[in-house]
């Protein structure tokens, strides 16, 4: 495919991300304001944003699945028309647990949103151009992350909107995206048999929420030693248990278990899991910070964001085209592993008195680290198994990215709420003020504008010093992520796309074109294409019929 015609089919793709990313960010400025205005606590805070990355994270691996069944643009158009529900729910709610469920359906689109992207970029673009176009998703990301929070707030603080429009206002992007990829994204169509391993997809969802569950509301809702402990996480593990027993019994196994014998996707896994722990459990709460502890409005703290949105974007767009140009991609992934980890360290130090300048240098670092470490892990992935499981490998990253951001959204939450409380009831206790006096300890999240500047100054001390403990906390997961990223194999990026090697697969051929032989016990492929090596007898024309869809 040309640039242009890449371009094209692409062009749906971005729209359905833009959509998938503007449900995050969108809300993240007006959650301060929807969470005081519903009266919910800031238990219900974490649990507003964990309840979409949950049913995100529990549903990827489905989808990832289902792309290398079944017709990919009608899966992303059902994903979207999920996300259109989940807005319409969100927009209405009137208490917080409908809010919250209205969450669940719209992580489950964005669940499909994720996942099918990323295959579907794969399937149409080779690896050594992908760098390019992971560059262009990248400034889609950025946009829509700068966008949201913007957008976010001017819908708060505009009096005849409010912030039901934050949900709104995703909707008709979604209706775009649905009619854009109907016209632009062409894909063949292979019609095999397949059955779903319904009783897996089950096990693996109800294993990964009860200990999501537990991880959400221990400490809070019951203590950390206790019988819902016990039952929560035993309950999950054993789900998780027999999940991989009959994953590995099954002729489609919704994670196929041979993937991470592949040692590029095992560590790329690992560091996506701790990368979804440092990065997502230590940004989520930034709006919040500068809302409560510098006093900032909706819309100026999205502005506040910007430093780690373009450190992001100009990272990942300058990283991207290099890898295309030269095939060498390890090192923006140790150098991004590097940069995030210093961010972070740099954060853990900020508080309420701390200036913008100082912060800005501090994001921006943060930011440059991410964009060259998050969709290089998925390229390398990407880059070392076969055709044929492109969906479960990327579906499988992206699980454990948002497996790890919704524990540290969860843990990190319940530390802020904890050393909140403590330093409030510290701070008032030393003013001579009774626990819970102007309703700064009943553990709400405070309506800042109410409060008495006494403890006003209280909160705002509060807000700071816990903001930098999750930095600090979340700073060695993204060592942890250096460390594997370390430790992966550079390998020649492949030139021909996910297409072209999946018929070279069904042909017999192992597809290469003097690049992309597979490693020793590393490889992925070498169990999975047939016979390796053999002559083709049909070099262009695929091994059965197709449709386009």
């Amino acid at each position: 495919m040309s640039d242009r015609q890449i371009l094209q089919a692409m062009s749906g793709l971005m729209a359905g991300m833009f959509v998938a990313i503007l449900a995050g960010t969108v809300v993240s400025n007006a959650l301060p304001r929807i969470i005081a205005d519903l009266g919910a606590s800031q238990s219900s805070y974490t649990w507003v944003v964990t309840a979409e990355l949950l049913a995100m994270t529990a549903t990827v691996p489905l989808w990832g699945k289902l792309a290398d069944l079944y017709n990919q643009k009608l899966l992303l158009q059902i994903s979207l028309g999920l996300f259109v529900v989940g807005s319409l729910l969100a927009g209405f709610s009137h208490e917080v647990g409908l809010l919250i469920f209205s969450r669940v359906a719209q992580g489950i689109g964005a669940g499909g949103l994720t996942a099918l992207a990323q295959v579907v970029m794969a399937a149409i673009i080779p690896p050594r151009r992908l760098g390019k176009y992971a560059g262009i998703f990248g400034a889609v990301f950025a946009v829509g992350t700068v966008a949201g929070p913007l957008i976010g707030g001017v819908l708060v603080d505009t009096s005849w909107l409010g912030w039901r429009w934050c949900f709104f206002i995703g909707v008709p992007f979604a209706l775009l995206a649905i009619v854009l990829l109907q016209r632009t994204l062409k894909l063949p169509v292979n019609r095999r048999e397949a059955k779903i391993d319904y009783l897996g997809a089950f096990l693996i969802v109800a294993g990964v929420c009860a200990l999501l569950i537990w991880v959400s509301l221990a400490g809070n809702s019951f203590d950390w030693a206790s019988w819902q402990t016990a039952a929560l996480t035993g309950g999950g593990l054993v789900l998780l248990v027999a999940a991989v027993f009959v994953e590995s019994r099954v002729s489609e196994p919704i994670i196929p278990l041979g993937i991470f014998r592949n040692r590029t996707v095992a560590l790329t896994t690992v560091a996506s899991l701790f990368v979804g722990l440092a990065m997502f459990g230590g940004t989520v709460f930034l709006s919040q910070y500068f809302q409560i502890s510098l006093g900032k409005s909706p819309t100026v703290a999205g502005l506040m964001s910007l430093p780690m949105i373009m450190g992001l974007l100009i990272s990942s767009t300058v990283a991207g085209q290099i890898i295309s140009k030269t095939g060498r991609w390890k090192a923006y992934l140790v150098a991004g592993g590097a940069t995030m980890t210093a961010g972070l360290g740099l954060l853990s130090t900020i508080g309420s008195d701390t200036s913008f300048g100082l912060t800005s240098v501090y994001m921006a670092v943060m930011g440059v680290g991410v964009g060259m470490l998050m969709q290089n892990l998925v390229l390398a992935a990407q880059n070392d198994v076969a055709a044929a499981e492109l969906g479960a490998a990327t579906s499988v990253l992206s699980f454990f990215r948002s497996l790890g951001g919704t524990i540290g959204t969860s843990v990190l939450g319940a530390i802020l709420a904890n050393r909140v409380a403590a330093e409030i009831t510290k701070g008032l206790t030393d003013a001579g003020v009774p626990a819970g006096g102007g309703g700064a300890g009943s553990g709400a999240v405070p309506d800042m504008g109410t409060l008495p500047a006494p403890i006003r100054a209280i909160v705002e001390h509060a807000y700071g010093v816990a903001t930098g403990e999750i930095f600090l906390v979340a700073a060695p997961f993204a060592l942890l992520a250096l460390i594997c990223v370390v430790f992966v194999k550079e390998k020649p990026l492949k030139t021909t796309s996910g297409l072209q090697r999946l018929a070279d697969e069904v042909d017999g051929s192992d597809g290469s074109d003097g690049s992309d032989g597979p490693d020793g016990g590393d490889g992925a492929d070498a169990g999975r294409t047939g016979a390796r090596g053999s002559s083709r007898t049909a070099p262009d024309a695929p091994a059965q019929p197709v449709e386009t869809g």
